[in-house]
């Protein structure tokens, strides 16, 4: 395998991994900024649709390519494409456990006292006393996100590990199924997950067997009724547009927990529910917040 590596300006790094990933046969592509670890490095936290700031001042795309010739095809025609980009590097790359990397990344993560996330393929540490096993797979859902971690201790300290805390509910945007698997092991009685992504729904399948706990895993349009709780860690963006339906599935007396969400955007996401539900800030971690909502307002939608 072959890396080629470039140094690109912003206003190129759509157009230029396009090409690489869809017109030259790139076997991946990734981004990072060109400036990381130097005095010119600008953090960016931002979400498709809602971007806040320029982004990086250039970036370095980094592409493989089976071979040499593939490398070297590509490396001339952006450059033809586009004088000013830059080529760093065409260098060869050793074959690697590409699985065994990934899953090195990811390790059993405490998510308070002794309730852990733990990998399949990690041993369970010492005095975990509630635990679940995750293969994230190609979905969201480590425990080791901010966001998923505030969902977590939320639904630890809300539910309950006796009795019915939640008759039904439902992680909207499931990813790995972490959030339906504890609502599971913390009170929930009946759960649907639900995803757009068919990688999502299969990993959470899987998972849901690896806990032994039945969930009903699906596409969102196969949701119907009403929930005691409704989780969904997503983005912004999207939530805003779900507000009318997410605030619809709310049963009276219900919660409604969401994440994903900046803190600069929290104003805006109580503002898009104010209608049906009062979202109040709930917890904040490394500029994330936790949103949630009690009763709604008024009637219901049909």
């Amino acid at each position: 395998m072959h890396a080629l590596a470039l140094l690109v300006p912003s206003a190129s790094v759509d157009w230029v991994s396009d090409v690489l990933a869809h017109e030259l046969d790139a076997l991946s592509v990734s981004i990072e900024d060109a400036d990381a670890g130097s005095d010119a490095e600008q953090p960016v936290f931002d979400e498709p649709g809602v971007a806040a700031s320029p982004g990086w001042r250039r970036a370095r795309i980094s592409a493989h390519f089976a071979d040499d010739a593939g490398a070297t095809t590509a490396a001339a025609a952006i450059v033809a494409a586009d004088a000013a980009l830059h080529v760093v590097s065409i260098a060869h790359v050793e074959d690697q456990d590409w699985v065994g990397l990934t899953q090195a990344q990811f390790g059993p993560c405490c998510i308070e006292d002794d309730f852990w996330i733990v990998p399949t393929w990690s041993e369970i540490p010492t005095g975990a006393r509630q635990v679940i096993r995750l293969d994230p797979g190609r979905a969201f859902g480590t425990g080791t996100h901010p966001t998923t971690r505030m969902c977590l201790r939320w639904i630890a300290a809300h539910g309950g590990e006796r009795g019915v805390a939640w008759p039904r509910a439902l992680d909207y945007g499931c990813g790995s199924g972490v959030l339906a698997i504890a609502a599971a092991r913390f009170g929930a009685r009946e759960i649907d997950a639900v995803d757009v992504d068919p990688a999502a729904i299969e990993t959470t399948r899987t998972n849901a067997l690896a806990n032994g706990v039945a969930l009903r895993v699906g596409m969102p349009n196969e949701v119907s009724g009403r929930y005691q709780l409704v989780v969904a860690n997503i983005l912004a963006a999207p939530l805003k547009l779900l507000a009318p339906l997410l605030s619809s599935l709310v049963d009276d007396g219900g919660s409604l927990v969401l994440a994903g969400i900046l803190d600069r955007q929290v104003d805006e996401l109580c503002a898009a529910y104010a209608p049906w539900l009062a979202l109040r800030p709930s917890a904040h971690e490394d500029g994330w917040a936790l949103l949630v909502a009690g009763p709604p307002r008024g009637s219901r939608m049909a």
